[in-house]
């Protein structure tokens, strides 16, 4: 394991080096927060040791730009005694953990001891979700909802049926996903393979390959044959996420494989005949880019056989609290938490919020407040600024603010003919990103608003 400490006392890295060093870690040090984050990015160690008072820069924004670097990494930050609310701080802007100086090298052997443990259970978690997602039945999908409840009677139907294409639409975290899982397994296909691949991720020529397989000598580094995933789903199901993402030429051959059920490998001459259901899904509005000349027409209209529109999760209500306990209980279990209920003004400001980044903000949110919280309930403490900034102080603050701004300023009138409010927003988030240098977060602390609610913003508008 790599442990990178980052501390202005000489005696402190010293004190690291020589204790973690005998243990068998491999342990880098760093004066600054500046020489921190250069070693952090060369050699990605698993835990960093960050101290608050550092020259130049201090600990908190060294915790914040190695987080932005990479979310998953462990940081324990180390402060002054007594420092409570630093260290509150340092866990809001990313911190794992954090330790009280002085400390001994039991703590730090405990510390370390309950981060190898904690990385151990998440293995095990993710092994375990892994299993149940592809075990997953829609009868296993949370929700009481009439929104939710209509697309998984559609969704059942049509798994039902021998529709071999099938068109997900729905905003990113709606759980696109699941639900092609779920079709696949309640379908007749379910002892045939369920492959998935992300348009969004792989170049144009790695995608081709992906999908469509290679003959030997097909190109330099092509030593063997290589089957693509059309064929190894054969009877089965392909899952195609982010299909609005794909090139012009990909769009072509794709429509060719839903035309003629055959596959072509990269430099072979046999037409390969394939008998698998292809579930596609995006979160782009189609039409949208066909008026753009960005999908073909007749792609789309071969996809949208049969098309199932998923929730927002604004529009599921309902499903809120019911989604956060479930999540509660699944990182109780992660981090040894005994949190049983979120007490009644959190309900009532997740009900309130919109959630841009739907299911999948939900769960990082209740993930967020687990780590936080102490005692046996979820407090509004622990959310985040673009969820507290519902609470009703903080909120007529904002609207009077707002209001003051608009009705007190002289350089703007409405015009008599009106004008749009969706070609306003969409001018205003143009000029934040402009003035940010396309920075996302600063973009949307200029208009107010999360950065999940900016990239769903951005998405709305095509930009």
């Amino acid at each position: 394991m790599k442990v990178l400490v980052i501390d202005d006392e000489k005696l402190i890295r010293w004190s690291f080096e020589k204790h973690l060093g005998a243990r068998g870690y491999k342990v880098f040090s760093a004066e600054t927060g500046e020489q921190g984050i250069e070693i952090f990015k060369n050699e990605i160690p698993d835990v960093i040791f960050i101290d608050n008072k550092l020259p130049n820069i201090q600990g908190i924004e060294v915790v914040k730009k190695i987080r932005a670097i990479d979310g998953d990494c462990v940081i324990v930050f180390m402060t002054a005694y007594g420092s409570i609310d630093t260290a509150v701080k340092a866990m809001k802007s990313g911190a794992s953990e954090y330790i009280n100086k002085p400390f001994s090298n039991k703590e730090i052997d405990l510390i370390l001891e309950r981060i190898k443990e904690k990385a151990r259970r998440f293995a095990e978690l993710n092994i375990l979700q892994k299993k149940q997602k592809e075990d997953i039945t829609f009868d296993q999908i949370i929700g009481n909802s009439t929104a939710i409840k209509k697309v998984i009677q559609l969704s059942k139907k049509i798994a039902k049926t021998e529709a071999t294409t099938i068109l997900l639409l729905g905003e990113s975290g709606t759980g696109k996903d699941i639900f092609a899982r779920a079709i696949h397994n309640c379908s007749t296909r379910n002892h045939k393979s369920f492959v998935t691949i992300n348009c969004s991720s792989l170049p144009e020529t790695l995608l081709e390959s992906e999908l469509f397989g290679y003959e030997k000598g097909a190109f330099t580094d092509a030593q063997k044959l290589k089957k693509g995933l059309f064929e190894i789903a054969e009877g089965g199901t392909v899952f195609l996420d982010e299909i609005g993402e794909i090139s012009p030429a990909m769009q072509v051959k794709l429509l060719n494989v839903l035309e003629n059920r055959q596959v072509r490998r990269l430099g072979g001459t046999v037409d390969i005949p394939v008998n698998i259901r292809i579930i596609a899904a995006t979160n782009q509005n189609l039409e949208k880019a066909i008026a753009e000349k960005k999908f073909r027409n007749d792609l789309y209209y071969r996809l949208k056989v049969f098309q199932i529109d998923l929730p927002p999760l604004r529009e599921r209500i309902d499903d809120i609290l019911l989604l956060a306990d479930y999540f509660i209980k699944e990182f109780n279990i992660l981090f040894q938490k005994k949190i049983k209920y979120i007490d009644n003004e959190a309900k009532k400001i997740f009900q309130q919020y919109t959630w841009p980044g739907n299911v999948r903000e939900l769960k990082n949110v209740i993930e967020r407040a687990v780590i936080l919280e102490n005692n046996g309930s979820l407090h509004i403490e622990s959310m985040p600024q673009e969820i507290l900034a519902l609470l009703p102080g903080v909120q007529k603050q904002k609207e009077k603010s707002f209001q003051d701004k608009v009705l007190n300023n002289t350089d703007f009138s409405l015009p008599d003919e009106g004008i749009s409010l969706i070609q306003l927003e969409k001018q205003l988030l143009k000029q934040a990103l402009l003035k940010a240098k396309n920075n996302q977060t600063k973009a949307a602390k200029l208009l107010g608003i999360s950065r999940d609610t900016l990239r769903y913003k951005k998405k709305k508008h095509n930009l």
